[in-house]
């Protein structure tokens, strides 16, 4: 009998060191950092080889964010976080057969994200065996064979569960949504339902597209940028780039955040270096420190001040929008004063922002996780689309919607169709182009198979990329439900923690990275991705694999198509040898592709169609745009408890750990940290450093954390902040946002008290 293991994270006892906060992103340190993490883990030719490629039209697209890639590149199109992510996965450090036989899994637990992330790239495909605590190695064909075996054994195909994180490429994306479904099920959980699914929901149901209608030249013809919820000099550095341009261009831009941001108080581009330029520019006019939970009471309160002044877009409402009436009612009923207390801005500062936007004649709003992961998810971002709408800011020049996109194919993989929710016109499509009947019952989503798991209706679980256990909410739980299940598989680059908390065989399946050649059948590849606004364009290694066992993630979604269906008429094989054939089927099946292999082979790819943008239609069941009447969520809590909110640092992508600095916020060497307004602190009597434990509550249920460290921070009083993955342990699987049922990560209930040694 297989022994329960811990999925927490280990308990972090290293040297914690604070320092003041930065008050400028990027610039020199942003360089030094970029090239020492690169050559300490790729050396100097490796390094400026990768660099020099990346983001390039004749080279690849960076695993790292999904923020697009201006129309002029220049030599060196990255920032530090590009750089960290390109340096981690072309690593030259391999671990394998031998490393596994040294490393128990139950040794492994014990160590850090952070050390498993930098012990090696997987370099061999490998076995955990029932009641094993050491991965074995194993042959591909044997792999194969077991995979579609269990698959071909399974009483219902809804007993097996296909995650996907964002990384992989549209072919991978289209080809494996393609085997799920003829396998039969849409159990297609994957990360967009943990990050930007509030977003695809509120903006169909409001503007008909789940995406956004800006361009990246939009942000150089902007008067007013609003930045929501949002870290762009830690999460999407780049982003930084196109604020500095439309600053220079005239653009006003205000941040909205519980917590001050180094990059959008002041950005140096590192380029600016090359031409003796040595200032800075000072982005955000604005930095409106909204309590967590505070936004859509903010935003409410702007669109109440802009109808109280009759400065309203009349002629935009009139032709475009419906139910403009019910929202004009809806705002009549909440007060001014009630809505400052409840986003925790003062009404005179309400009034500033309100002038702004009064103002401007062409507003962007970009937002991220810190308005999709709240109960209101979805009617936050209802309450943007309200304010776009109210000033006629879609479908012109300068303005629009700006959802900003973590992984760097999140947006694609949808598009792709993984969804376990797709809707009847696009299955329709999809079943037309494939050639074969797909199911239409909707699947499982990242938290109904959790609990599905937990309850025993899961027998197969398959992970293409990422690191599930980690990023997924009451890791604790999770981890519990995944190990009931009977067989699981990770087609993985790296080692994580969901290579340690398995079911009860186990299966690591070694890919190629974004950075390495791919040779099919004698012939290089190249595959597609999407960016955040909707540009889909090509990605081409040029490193050498760093294993010849590594297999791309096309050919192992062929092979096991092959091996679960030897009698098909569906040419797996001909669709690993050639990925233009993949894209010719992409074609048939998906609207917006039409010529994919010309359009995708020219500088910069193309660009997917958008109503909202291109032509000012909307897709809904109206063909008119539609403002949101919402009711304001309770934002009070027990006396003695706070709100907490994860985040991520300097050092980190999602739950990859790259180093242990949040340089910007001077915080290092420890991440089991809890950010705390001082005067809270000094309710307590409490000074940074203290060791305080955790408890989160929801409901009638309580999860407790111990042994994490106080640091005195500028954040609303009341509110918290500390790491993901580490904090993700204090997430309730329960609690999630309404219509898009993504975990409440930005809104945890707690309670602290002293840490007993």
């Amino acid at each position: 009998m297989s022994i329960r293991k811990k999925s927490e994270t280990p308990l972090d006892t290293a040297n914690l060191k604070i320092k003041k906060p930065k008050s400028q992103a990027a610039g020199i340190p942003a360089i030094v950092s970029s090239f020492n993490h690169s050559i300490r883990k790729m050396g100097v030719t490796r390094t400026v080889k990768t660099l020099s490629l990346v983001n390039q039209n004749e080279g690849f697209d960076c695993p790292g964010c999904a923020w697009p890639d201006p129309e002029h590149r220049s030599s060196f199109e990255f920032c530090e976080n590009g750089a960290k992510a390109v340096a981690d996965e072309a690593m030259t450090k391999t671990i394998g057969p031998d490393f596994f036989k040294t490393h128990s899994v139950s040794q492994l637990l014990s160590w850090s994200d952070y050390e498993l992330n930098a012990s090696g790239r997987l370099s061999h495909p490998m076995i955990l065996k029932k009641g094993s605590d050491h991965y074995e190695k194993i042959s591909w064909n044997e792999a194969f064979e077991m995979i579609s075996n269990r698959l071909n054994e399974l009483e219902n195909p809804n007993r097996a569960v296909f995650y996907t994180s964002g990384r992989t490429s549209n072919e991978a994306a289209f080809l494996y949504q393609a085997f799920v479904r003829k396998f039969g099920t849409n159990n297609l959980p994957d990360c967009s339902n943990m990050c930007h699914e509030s977003s695809g929901k509120a903006l169909s149901s409001t503007i008909g597209i789940g995406k956004g209608t800006v361009t990246l030249n939009d942000f150089d013809h902007a008067d007013l940028i609003l930045v929501i919820g949002q870290n762009p000099g830690t999460n999407h550095p780049r982003m930084l780039s196109a604020l500095e341009s439309a600053k220079k261009s005239g653009a006003k831009i205000v941040s909205i955040n519980p917590l001050p941001e180094a990059g959008l108080q002041r950005f140096k581009h590192p380029q600016d270096y090359m031409k003796a330029n040595f200032a800075s520019t000072q982005l955000a006019d604005m930095f409106v420190p909204v309590k967590i939970g505070g936004d859509a009471a903010l935003l409410q309160a702007i669109s109440k001040i802009i109808i109280s002044k009759n400065a309203c877009d009349e002629k935009f409402i009139e032709e475009n929008c419906l139910d403009f009436e019910a929202f004009k009612s809806n705002l009549s009923t909440v007060d001014l004063e009630d809505l400052s207390l409840q986003a925790g801005i003062s009404v005179a500062q309400i009034q500033s922002l309100a002038s702004l936007c009064i103002e401007s004649k062409s507003t962007i709003s970009c937002w991220a996780m810190g308005l999709t992961q709240h109960r209101n998810g979805v009617q936050v971002i209802q309450e943007v689309v309200n304010l776009m709408l109210l000033g006629g800011h879609i479908g012109k020049k300068g303005a629009g919607l700006c959802p900003v996109r973590g992984h760097s194919n999140v947006q694609g993989d949808r598009t792709m169709g993984i969804w376990e929710a797709a809707p009847e016109d696009f299955l329709n499509r999809l079943e037309e182009g494939l050639g074969f009947e797909v199911p239409r019952q909707h699947g499982y989503d990242v938290v109904h198979s959790i609990h599905a798991m937990e309850n025993g209706d899961v027998d197969f679980f398959f992970c293409m990329g990422g690191n599930f256990l980690s990023a997924s909410p009451e890791t604790r739980r999770t981890g519990e439900a995944i190990q009931n299940v009977d067989f699981t598989v990770q087609v993985s680059t790296k080692l994580n923690r969901s290579h340690l908390i398995t079911g009860k065989t186990a299966l690591i399946l070694p890919c190629l990275g974004r950075t390495e050649i791919d040779i099919q059948n004698g012939q290089p590849q190249f595959v597609t991705v999407e960016n955040s606004m909707g540009v889909v364009h090509m990605s081409r290694g040029s490193l050498n694999p760093i294993s010849n066992q590594l297999k791309s993630e096309v050919s192992i979604i062929c092979s096991i198509g092959a091996n679960t269906f030897p009698d098909d008429d569906f040419d797996w094989g001909n669709f690993a040898n050639d990925y233009d054939k993949i894209r010719d089927l992409i074609e048939n099946s998906i609207t917006g592709f039409e010529r994919y292999n010309e359009r995708v082979r020219k500088a910069s790819g193309f660009s997917l169609p958008n109503p909202p943008r291109d032509s000012l239609t909307f897709s809904t069941n109206s063909g008119k745009a539609h403002f949101s009447s919402n009711p304001l969520p309770r934002l009070d809590v027990e006396p003695g408890r706070y709100v907490m909110m994860t985040i991520r640092s300097h050092d980190q992508y999602n739950t990859t750990i790259y180093g242990l600095q949040d340089r910007y916020r001077g915080i290092g060497g420890n991440r089991r940290v809890i950010l705390m307004n001082a005067e809270d602190m000094a309710q307590r009597g409490w000074k940074s450093r203290q060791l305080v434990d955790v408890t989160s509550h929801f409901g009638n249920s309580s999860i407790e954390s111990k042994r994490w460290s106080i640091v005195a921070y500028p954040i609303p009083r009341g509110n918290l902040a500390s790491y993901f993955p580490e904090a993700n342990v204090l997430v309730p699987l329960e609690s999630t946002a309404d219509i898009s049922n993504t975990p409440t990560s930005k809104w945890i209930e707690c309670s602290l008290k002293s840490h007993e040694e």
